[in-house]
C-alpha cells in the first residue's frame, strides 16, 4: 500500500535453524532438537553490545578502570533476563497456569515472553552485586549506563518489527504499518489492508531523543567544529562540565522511559492484564515515573558536591601501572635485570 510501513516477510523473524535433531538421527540417535536462532533474538544481542560499548566509554571517562564495565554486566545481563521473564510470566498468568499447561513453558525464553520492566528490575541487583565486587559506585555506572539502556531498547525495540508483535491500535495515518492478514494477534472483523500503529518506531524515536535530552541535561552540549577525514566538521560534544550526578540522570532515564512508555502501552492492543481499567504495563511506567522523581529529589538533598570518582572509598585505580607498549627491551637487559635481581638470593646462601 502506498504511504504506508511493509512488514519483513514472515521468514525473517528466523535467521537460521540449526537441525541437531537430524543430525543425531543421521547417526541412528533419537536425541536433541533443531534450534532456531530468532532475529529478535540478534536485536536484543546488538543492543546489549551497544550499551555495553557506550557504558564502557562513559564510566572510564569518569576515571573507572578500562573493561570494569564487563565484570558488571555479567552480573546485570542474565539477573536482567531472570527479572524480564518472570515479570513477563507474572503479568501474563493466563498464558502459563490452566488446567494441562507445561510448566516448562515458564522458562522457555525463546517462544517469547519478556518484559522490559522485569529487567530492569533484575538488571539493577545483579549491577548491585557487580558494583560491590568491583568497587565501583552503583549510581556512577547507573548515570553511565542511562543513555546507553535507551540506545539498547531503541535496537532491541527493531525485533518487534520483524516479530510483526506489539504493533498498535488501527490507524488511516500514512506512516501506518502492514501487518499479515493471518497475524493471530490482529483483532477479529477487521479488514485485510488495514494499517497498525507501528509502536515500535514510535519508541525507538523516543529513545533516541531520550538520548539526545540525557546527554544535554546530564552537562552542556553544543556543535563544535573538530576534524574529522580531514574536514572541519560540526560534531554534537560536551561543551560544559557535568551538571547531573549520584544517579540523577538514571533517575531521569526513569522518568524520560516511564512516560513514553504509557503512551505507547495506551495504543497497544496486544492480550495484557487490566487493573482498574490500565494495563498493567501502563502502571508499571506509571510507577517508575514516580520512582524516577523519587530518586531525583532524594540525591539532589543527599549529594550536593561533585562526584569525585567512579570508585567507592577504598577503592581506586590507577592508570600509571599501566606498561607503556613502546618500551623495549633487549636480550642484554632481560640477563642483567635477572642477575641483578637473583644477586641477593644467592649472597644469602
Amino acid at each position: 500500500m502506498p504511504l504506508s510501513i511493509p512488514s519483513p516477510p514472515d521468514s525473517w523473524s528466523t535467521l537460521v535453524t540449526i537441525p541437531f535433531d537430524q543430525w543425531f538421527s543421521a547417526v541412528g540417535l533419537d536425541f536433541g532438537q533443531a534450534v532456531q536462532i530468532h532475529t529478535y533474538a540478534i536485536c536484543i544481542l546488538l543492543g546489549i553490545i551497544a550499551a555495553t560499548m557506550l557504558t564502557e566509554r562513559r564510566l572510564t571517562r569518569h576515571g573507572a578502570e578500562p573493561g570494569i564495565v564487563i565484570d558488571i554486566i555479567i552480573w546485570a545481563v542474565p539477573l536482567g533476563l531472570v527479572g524480564a521473564r518472570l515479570y513477563h510470566v507474572a503479568t501474563h498468568p493466563g498464558d502459563y497456569f490452566y488446567d494441562g499447561a507445561d510448566p516448562w513453558e515458564i522458562i522457555r525464553i525463546w517462544n517469547g515472553g519478556n518484559a522490559i520492566f522485569g529487567s530492569l528490575i533484575g538488571g539493577a541487583v545483579g549491577a548491585y552485586i557487580g558494583a560491590r565486587i568491583t568497587g565501583i559506585r552503583f549510581w556512577s555506572f547507573a548515570d553511565a549506563l542511562a543513555p546507553a539502556m535507551l540506545l539498547a531498547q531503541a535496537i532491541g525495540r527493531l525485533g518487534n518489527y520483524f516479530n510483526q508483535e506489539l504493533f498498535g491500535q488501527p490507524t488511516a495515518l500514512p506512516w501506518g504499518l502492514q501487518i499479515d492478514a493471518g497475524n493471530s494477534a490482529i483483532p477479529v472483523g477487521l479488514p485485510a489492508d488495514t494499517l497498525f500503529h507501528p509502536t515500535f518506531l514510535y519508541e525507538m524515536i523516543w529513545n533516541v531523543v531520550g538520548i539526545v535530552f540525557l546527554l544535554t541535561m546530564e552537562r552542556q552540549y553544543g556543535f563544535v567544529k573538530k576534524h574529522v577525514l580531514g574536514l572541519n566538521l560540526p560534531v554534537f560534544a560536551p561543551t560544559g562540565p557535568v551538571r547531573l550526578q549520584w544517579g540523577k540522570v538514571w533517575a531521569l532515564y526513569m522518568m524520560w522511559y516511564g512516560i513514553g512508555r504509557v503512551w505507547f502501552e495506551s495504543i497497544r492492543i496486544d492480550p495484557s492484564e487490566v487493573i482498574l481499567g490500565l494495563r498493567v504495563n501502563v502502571w508499571g511506567a506509571l510507577l517508575t515515573v514516580a520512582l524516577g522523581i523519587v530518586l531525583f529529589i532524594i540525591q539532589s538533598r543527599r549529594h550536593v558536591g561533585a562526584e569525585k570518582t567512579a570508585y567507592v572509598d577504598g577503592h581506586t585505580w590507577s592508570a600509571d601501572g599501566v606498561v607503556n607498549s613502546e618500551d623495549r627491551y633487549s636480550e642484554h637487559d632481560i640477563v642483567v635485570n635477572a642477575v641483578e635481581e637473583s644477586a641477593p638470593v644467592v649472597a644469602s646462601k
